[in-house]
């Protein structure tokens, strides 16, 4: 009995330390992401994007205000609900989450459920790490090819709407014209590639993003580019930048299987840096 004792001792203790080992590298990524905020950035002018696809154009000029600072890196703070089942059975689970998004260089995304049995833990371009009850490890992948590739396309999508001078014109990021009200961004870092699909509304609103994502989230667990996307509504003046604060994305976007399992309210919006102009 007292062996017994010892070992389930033991493991508790070497959970709580990988707990603990976690927290940290959350903790030392998101440092890394938020000093890639330059000290002075430009400000953004209209002239940037005039050679752009005119959605492109129009969505620059929605997007961001004659004159912004152009702060790539974003904190985030959100509520929502996340699906942790099927389209047939969502099992929705209410959420809270921050998120540190630096494309192309990463991201940390924190969340954890409120009510019932408690999941926490986080999402980055290096790993996905969640906790039940804060002592059982439910999911720890990450550290290849394959995670790095998905945790990409993520990221990508998400600066288009939420952080859009991360993805101005330059070195690595181009834009091309898909149709009339679809603009094509392609973000290329290191020997990763996306492209993103935004459709813009008349006043140049981004109210859908899509993309072929590297994924396994099907039947068979298998990575396979598959469509994901949302819409995006709610949009709000910070600081400049007029951000949407209401989203809805899944996967098999465009198609009948399409289930969001992905929607939340965005409550706090910062640019690290911003304020020590």
């Amino acid at each position: 009995m007292v062996a017994i004792l010892v070992l389930v001792a033991l493991g508790l203790a070497g959970l709580a330390l990988l707990r603990l080992r976690d927290a940290r590298a959350d903790r030392a990524e998101w440092a890394r992401l938020t000093g890639v905020q330059p000290g002075a950035p430009r400000v953004f002018l209209a002239e940037m994007v005039a050679d752009l696809p005119e959605p492109a154009q129009r969505f620059f000029r929605f997007a961001i205000a004659e004159g912004t600072r152009l702060w790539p890196v974003v904190d985030l703070r959100m509520t929502g609900r996340m699906g942790l089942g099927t389209k047939e059975s969502p099992g929705y689970q209410p959420i809270e989450a921050k998120e540190i998004l630096a494309a192309p260089e990463g991201f940390v995304w924190s969340v954890r459920t409120r009510g019932g049995m408690a999941v926490a833990g986080s999402d980055s371009g290096k790993w996905t790490r969640f906790w039940l009850l804060g002592l059982i490890p439910v999911a720890r992948v990450g550290g290849d090819a394959d995670h790095t590739r998905s945790a990409f396309g993520r990221y990508v999508a998400e600066a288009v709407f939420w952080s859009p001078a991360a993805v101005l014109p330059r070195d690595g990021v181009t834009w091309t014209a898909a149709d009339a009200e679809t603009a094509r961004v392609t973000v290329r870092h290191g020997d990763l590639e996306q492209a993103v699909d935004v459709t813009v509304d008349a006043e140049g609103r981004p109210v859908k993003v899509a993309f072929d994502r590297w994924t396994d989230a099907n039947t068979e667990k298998e990575y396979r580019l598959q469509r994901f996307g949302g819409y995006m509504s709610d949009f709000r003046e910070v600081e400049g930048y007029r951000l949407p604060h209401h989203v809805e994305a899944g996967n098999l976007f465009g198609t009948e299987g399409y289930f969001p399992f992905f929607i939340v309210d965005v409550v706090g919006v910062r640019f690290p840096g911003a304020g020590a102009e």
